[in-house]
């Protein structure tokens, strides 16, 4: 393809794969307004981010099956068409229960975005180019963070949180018109791909049968939880115990997306010499020893606004690094069952954004150590699940190269 079609692919890409970004980030300068216009709690407000998180990780389930058997465009009409219609519904709740409870639909709907791209990226690109791709669909996805927040806070500053819920409805609308005239179909239909939950359940054990894909799932999506539990924490962190306006806040938020947008456009130098593999454990090793510092650090009261936002900075770079990477090893060994596998990785990360964010509406202390722990928390896991898989399958494979040794030696035996 030529440079043009590589560029609008990959924005399209990017474009659908920032839906639920944009979903996240743009109302959360409008936590506090929220609250107030619906008569209750920040940490109720923040349990709408989980129910996000959570209709991510069941939709994707949906979808990924979807996705092998129908084609991937015309499922990806469908999950939008939904987005579209539950967003509008966000703007006009008038409870926080049918708030969260439409942020659980339209999660089900714009998560299809998140799927079909990383299938595409598998469908368009060679396998060798795949963690490049990567790179360049999460720089596109790294740009949400800074515009989304930022454009969040003047919106609602101007005309309320209802409008964000508008207007995500319209940048719905127009990526919609961009699948329909520019994007590849990918994957044809495939016909022999059945969706009763059997075959559906079949398809996921043969997913998750493979070693690699098990190891970087589990490693890669822990570990790439931890910016759920900033995003989760950071308005209350920022907004009520630093008192910086929507607006400020907005901008603080596009710095710190800045640390990811940075060391993805690295990630794909980096991946010139080193391999994602190698990438991969050292990011876990200094985010964790980062994480350690914020933790002990916030407990100690050390830190300023600006030497705050300063290691949060040092820690979310590793971002940029760890996620194109994980996804390309955990995606790499399938040609079949791709949006399965794709379902089976996004959903897993999901749940556990979900299962962080949570954590740190529950932990609330109104200090930010809760936000800082659960991030963490996140590369300490991920490390330890990567340096133990890795050794389990080193172990496994040595294991299966002298059991075949031994038969092989058994059944010379027996011809002689």
């Amino acid at each position: 393809m030529t440079r043009k079609q590589y560029f609008i692919i990959i924005l399209i890409l990017g474009s659908l794969a920032t839906i639920s970004p944009f979903s996240i980030d743009m109302y959360l300068p409008g936590f506090p307004a929220i609250a107030s216009d619906l008569k209750t709690t920040i940490a109720q407000v923040q349990l709408s981010l989980t129910a996000y998180l959570v209709g991510i990780s069941v939709g994707q389930l949906l979808y990924g099956p979807l996705l092998d058997r129908y084609g991937r465009k015309n499922p990806l009409y469908a999950g939008l068409f939904i987005y579209i219609l539950t967003s509008l519904a966000c703007a006009y709740t008038e409870s926080i229960d049918s708030f969260i409870l439409m942020r659980f639909l339209q999660a089900i709907g714009g998560c299809v975005g998140m799927v079909a791209a990383q299938a595409l990226v598998r469908d368009i690109f060679p396998v060798n180019k795949t963690a490049q791709a990567f790179s360049l669909l999460t720089l596109v996805i790294a740009v949400s963070p800074m515009v989304a927040p930022t454009v969040g806070g003047y919106v609602t500053a101007a005309f309320g949180w209802h409008a964000v819920f508008v207007i995500l409805a319209v940048i719905t609308a127009l990526i919609m018109l961009g699948v329909y005239f520019a994007l590849p179909e990918g994957r044809q239909p495939d016909a022999s791909i059945s969706l009763k939950p059997k075959a559906v359940l079949k398809n996921f054990v043969l997913v998750l049968k493979q070693e690699q894909f098990l190891l970087y799932t589990l490693a890669g999506g822990i570990a790439t939880a931890a910016p759920f539990a900033y995003i989760a924490g950071s308005a209350d962190v920022f907004m009520n115990i630093y008192n910086v306006s929507e607006q400020e806040y907005g901008w603080i938020f596009a710095f710190l997306a800045f640390a990811m947008i940075g060391s993805t456009q690295l990630n794909h130098v980096i991946l010139n010499r080193f391999k994602s593999e190698q990438v991969i454990n050292f990011t876990l090793f200094y985010q964790t020893a980062v994480g350690i510092l914020l933790v002990v650090g916030t407990y100690y009261g050390w830190f300023s606004k600006l030497a705050l936002i300063g290691l949060l900075f040092i820690f979310l770079t590793g971002q940029g690094l760890l996620n194109p990477n994980a996804t390309a090893l955990s995606l790499a060994p399938f040609t079949k069952n791709t949006g399965s596998a794709a379902a089976l990785l996004g959903s897993f990360r999901m749940a556990m954004g979900g299962l962080m964010s949570a954590a740190v509406s529950v932990l609330h202390t109104g200090t930010a150590l809760p936000m800082v722990s659960v991030m963490a928390g996140c590369s300490v896991v991920g490390l330890l699940l990567l340096l133990l898989g890795k050794r389990t399958i080193r172990f496994r494979a040595s294991r299966r190269a002298v059991e075949e040794g031994t038969s092989v030696l058994i059944s010379t035996g027996r011809e002689r």
